[in-house]
């Protein structure tokens, strides 16, 4: 590749549903011209069909491609059905296991946190194994379900090193390998290992936007605004990544204007789900750092619910920053009745994901607002529970920061402030930037602690 020299090339034109057969013959010649030394499970590999159905085959291939798609969850519904497809057409289809349980972890962890979802990829992955014992998919799809579904990270990092023997060049081990290492603190080698991932898949923006996130947590934002902008080289579009290089500038330098860019990009956007789940998380919530409070009620309620439906969290969004605006331009009324519709919403998702920490946080904050001050901070105190700084130095970081917000709004300042004070000393999202600007913590801003540790 350095002097564009071809070592070899060969023509194939075949019949398209032999494409095991036309797999084997390429590895072979390319093996042969190459003058690999295979090992006798690697010449077995290279001959081995995963299924005798196509149309199986197909709905796998066609599943793999969507599940590419990892924040659009209607795009991974479609993945999933057609996962049911390819293994309905051929029961024995072990890759189509694996491929479903990896989906059903990430749509658990990400999505829909319901038990149920969590023991199906458990099942899924499981069966992969009985059907296939050294497949690496397998041990790889293992890995996820105790990674996502258990937090059992040595567990995860023991099935993913028996996948990494198998696939030694696949970006998703080494991703997988990095996302758990950062979750324990060690944040160099979490570095390496997703620089790595994305070295192995150059035209893959999600390595980049993972390797992105280990900066941001640590604080390097040149490094994380660069990281993002060798993704956004690849998908120059990008919604997300857009979004995210606009927070991340945000974070590092307080300054609202930086978005607006943002803004009038999104607003150009052709209506859909995405446009508006974008408007109500992002738009509204920037609205409300400018303290232009007006135009994010007037935003929040242009949004009808049916839409926001496929959303429950989105819905939760909507209401309970529509209450925080109304409270602010003091209509009480309106406030308290959006409130009351974000309690319902939070109270239905925590009772379907009781062990999703996010969710406690969630319902703690809308308690608060309504006055039901104790039983919000012990909600916030269960998130910090379920999900530890010590058991994940990477989310855990988030729930403290949602239980300091809690304390703020319950009107505790030094409880707050301890909070902060250790979050701002240690690898966290949060700094004082996002702090000077941030309207949740005005109950407290002028608290001589506070003061201090702004100051400081």
């Amino acid at each position: 590749a350095e002097n564009d020299e071809h070592i070899w090339a060969q023509e194939y034109d075949r019949d398209a549903t032999d494409v095991f057969a036309i797999q084997t013959d390429l590895s072979e010649k390319i093996s042969q011209e190459l003058s690999a030394k295979l090992s006798p499970a690697e010449k077995a590999q290279m001959s081995e069909k995963p299924t005798e159905n196509w149309e199986a085959y197909l709905a796998f291939i066609q599943a793999r491609n969507l599940r590419c798609n990892v924040e659009d969850f209607q795009k991974l519904k479609q993945a999933e059905q057609l996962f049911e497809r390819a293994i309905e057409l051929d029961p024995k289809f072990a890759l189509a296991y694996a491929g479903n349980s990896d989906l059903q972890s990430w749509i658990y962890h990400n999505f829909d946190p319901v038990p149920a979802r969590r023991d199906r990829a458990r099942a899924l992955a499981n069966r992969a194994l009985e059907l296939k014992p050294n497949l690496p998919e397998g041990h790889m799809a293992l890995g996820t379900s105790h990674y996502y579904g258990d937090q059992d990270y040595e567990g995860a990092l023991r099935e993913f090193g028996l996948a990494k023997e198998g696939l030694p060049n696949q970006s998703e081990v080494y991703l997988a390998i990095g996302a758990i290492q950062r979750r324990q603190g060690h944040w160099e080698e979490s570095t390496a290992n997703l620089e790595k991932a994305a070295s192995l898949s150059p035209n893959d923006p999600w390595p980049l936007q993972n390797l992105s996130f280990n900066y941001q947590m640590v604080r390097n934002y040149d490094a994380a605004i660069a990281t993002l902008d060798r993704a956004l080289k690849i998908v120059p579009k990008s919604i997300s990544l857009l979004g995210l290089k606009a927070k991340f500038v945000l974070a590092q330098s307080g300054d609202l204007s930086v978005i607006e860019p943002m803004i009038q990009f999104v607003q150009n956007l052709p209506a859909g789900l995405e446009k508006t789940q974008i408007t109500i998380e992002g738009l509204v919530f920037v609205r409300l750092m400018q303290r232009n409070y007006a135009e994010a009620a007037r935003v929040a309620e242009s949004i009808d619910d049916s839409v926001l439906e496929a959303l429950p969290g989105t819905l939760y969004s909507k209401y309970v920053n529509l209450g925080f605006a109304r409270r602010a331009l003091h209509d009480e009324p309106a406030a308290r009745a959006a409130f009351l519709r974000a309690r319902a919403v939070a109270e239905k998702m925590l009772q379907e994901g009781p062990d999703d920490p996010s969710r406690h946080t969630r319902l703690g904050s809308v308690l608060v607002f309504l006055g039901e001050k104790e039983a919000g901070i012990a909600e916030g105190k269960r998130a910090t529970e379920i999900l530890p700084e010590s058991k994940d130095a990477f989310g855990g970081p988030e729930m403290t920061e949602n239980l300091a917000e809690i304390y703020a709004l319950a009107g505790d300042p030094d409880h707050a402030v301890d909070l902060l004070e250790g979050l701002l000393a240690r690898p966290s999202s949060l700094t004082v930037p996002l702090i000077r600007i941030n309207p949740i913590w005005d109950g407290i801003r002028n608290h001589p602690r506070f003061l201090a540790l702004l100051q400081r």
